[in-house]
């Protein structure tokens, strides 16, 4: 593939209007779903000549993903080498299916990232995520590794006394994992005097949650890790859909762009699309996949992007955080919340241990939030400090129950998702 992160700008963009044809002729050679879209909308795809064309092509959802999930296959399942699902955060997980230039795709976009943060083939990584139940996120890590040519650890999710045991024989120098579950093991190490900083492992590369404000400083968990472990952080983040990842660089002011993979819009509710730092909804167009290519995808995320200069020298976008689901949009007492939101405040309370938030329809037909809060000690100065930051961060206080940390982690298991949740909407 193709190296464009130094090109200019306006390099960047002309191969990817090459890109962009390519797809389209492909998905209208092979693809029913968007055979059937194109006909539908009298789109003709020979119409497209420059990226300014895109807003002329209809965007796709993950509802149109769920409903037509075998519409989206390009090739002939004798093709498929592997199967992975999203988590079903938004209903029932679809399946995306891999070809072996799909899998070739998914280990260069990793190693791209890892690049991105300064790994080499000298480091060792421990992973700490699932490599197992269709989860495209391990998958991906193990390849790119692989591929960077540097050593793996496999160890998995939980099981902390492993993961010290593992880090202090192997000397492990990039973890890669949930940042909540480093906060796990910097409390096991308190427990048993273990000082991380004597460890060998220098970065983290954190997924699947926020380590970031919207503007870029570290949040309340970031900061916390910090505080207690001398190592870089590192914030990506993607999904099955997409089959690429943003990564951040050593500056860590947003995730960069791997245009010869992706190419991305934000648009706002009537599907406009935004200008830099405007935030509205990420909506991907894949390139380069064979099985499931997206086009115009609308992933729900809520973000914007970023075309200044990185001090890194990369001339590629940047995407800042995301601030929430678009799905997850909170209105309560008049005031609008993202679940992220509450995160951040929770997160950088000592005295909480875990928590769990429920949404729901209140009898009036208005959003109602519950939060389930086990914390290390209980008494009234910490309820009313846990209630303080939450109402002046918030301009609202939510319902809250304190519960023992053995019912909220129970309650963390949802079934039929392969990953302990925080947050459960059941309006």
């Amino acid at each position: 593939m193709i190296p464009l992160d130094h090109l200019s700008k306006q390099q960047i963009l002309q191969y990817q209007e090459v890109e962009m044809i390519k797809l389209l002729n492909y998905l209208n050679t092979y693809s029913p779903y968007y055979i059937k879209l194109f006909n539908k909308h009298n789109y003709d795809i020979n119409s497209f000549k420059h990226l300014t064309d895109i807003t002329q092509i209809p965007t796709t959802s993950k509802y149109n993903l769920q409903a037509s999930n075998w519409d989206f296959l390009c090739v002939d399942k004798s093709k498929i080498i592997e199967y992975c699902t999203t988590s079903g955060t938004l209903g029932a997980p679809v399946i995306i299916a891999l070809t072996e230039n799909d899998l070739k795709r998914l280990a260069y976009n990793e190693c791209q990232s890892f690049k991105q943060i300064g790994a080499t083939e000298f480091d060792l990584f421990q992973l700490m995520v699932s490599l197992d139940r269709q989860f495209m996120a391990g998958l991906a890590y193990y390849s790119g590794v692989r591929q960077l040519g540097a050593g793996i650890v496999r160890v998995g999710p939980g099981n902390i006394a492993l993961q010290f045991e593992m880090i202090k024989q192997l000397n492990p120098t990039i973890l890669i994992s949930v940042p909540t579950f480093i906060i796990n093991l910097i409390h096991f190490a308190k427990e048993n005097n273990i000082n991380l900083n004597d460890l060998n492992v220098r970065k983290i590369l954190c997924i699947g949650e926020n380590i970031r404000d919207i503007d870029f400083q570290n949040n309340s968990i970031a900061s916390k890790i910090i505080e207690n472990w001398n190592v870089s952080l590192f914030s990506t983040y993607a999904s099955t859909e997409k089959q690429t990842a943003f990564t951040e660089c050593a500056f860590q002011n947003g995730g960069h762009h791997l245009p010869e993979l992706i190419y991305f819009e934000i648009l706002d509710e009537n599907e406009n699309q935004l200008s830099e730092k405007e935030f509205g909804e990420l909506t991907i167009t894949t390139f380069g996949v064979e099985g499931m290519p997206l086009l115009r995808y609308k992933t729900g995320d809520i973000c914007s992007y970023y075309t200044d200069p990185c001090p890194c020298g990369k001339s590629t976008f940047r995407l800042g955080p995301i601030i929430g689901r678009k799905h997850q949009m909170i209105k309560y007492n008049g005031t609008t919340l993202f679940p992220q939101t509450m995160f951040n405040i929770l997160n950088g309370l000592d005295e909480i241990q875990d928590y769990f938030i429920e949404l729901r329809k209140s009898t009036f037909n208005t959003d109602d939030i519950l939060i389930h809060i086990a914390t290390f000690s209980l008494n009234d100065t910490i309820e009313k400090k846990i209630k303080s930051a939450l109402q002046s961060n918030l301009k609202v206080l939510p319902k809250i129950e304190f519960k023992s940390i053995s019912i909220i982690n129970k309650m963390q298991i949802i079934p039929g998702q392969r990953k302990l949740t925080k947050f459960i909407d059941l309006r």
